[in-house]
């Protein structure tokens, strides 16, 4: 208990006080250490602590603080949403939607392709299928695990 308020103390002057420690919190916690970290801000704080940083950054520093936000909260949603983003719409984002498809296929794809099916109510097969064609789609099917390969 006497680490925990502690701990609440130094939040309260790391996040509300010095913004630019943010970057040295992020880049040395683990995700489960960045995940209690965050239920703390948010315990002590009146936004949490995505809100906080689309108010106190702009452009990539804020991009990319965000998605450190999102990969510790859920990595397969993170992934999902990046595959997602990347075919909805008119064209595909295809440099995106390949770099995702090659680094989780052996990681954690069934888990993004399960993450993917609860978020948006359609497999990830089916938005492959829809947006790609030839051997492109054979081959992001099959890395998918949802190819004939």
């Amino acid at each position: 208990e006497v680490f925990v308020f502690l701990l609440s103390i130094c939040l309260a002057v790391v996040f509300l006080f010095l913004p630019i420690r943010f970057n040295v919190i992020f880049a040395t916690r683990s995700f489960p250490q960045l995940r209690a970290t965050f239920d703390e801000y948010s315990r002590i704080s009146k936004y949490d602590i995505e809100k906080s940083i689309e108010r106190e950054m702009s452009g990539d520093l804020k991009n990319g603080m965000v998605a450190i936000v999102k990969c510790a909260r859920d990595l397969p949603g993170y992934f999902a949403e990046r595959l997602y983003k990347s075919m909805k719409g008119l064209g595909t984002d295809d440099s995106t939607l390949v770099r995702v498809v090659v680094t989780r296929a052996e990681v954690d794809m069934v888990e993004v392709k399960q993450r993917f099916q609860q978020m948006y109510r359609k497999s990830l097969k089916q938005f492959i299928e829809g947006d790609t064609s030839g051997n492109y789609r054979r081959c992001l099917l099959s890395m998918i695990g949802d190819g004939p390969y």
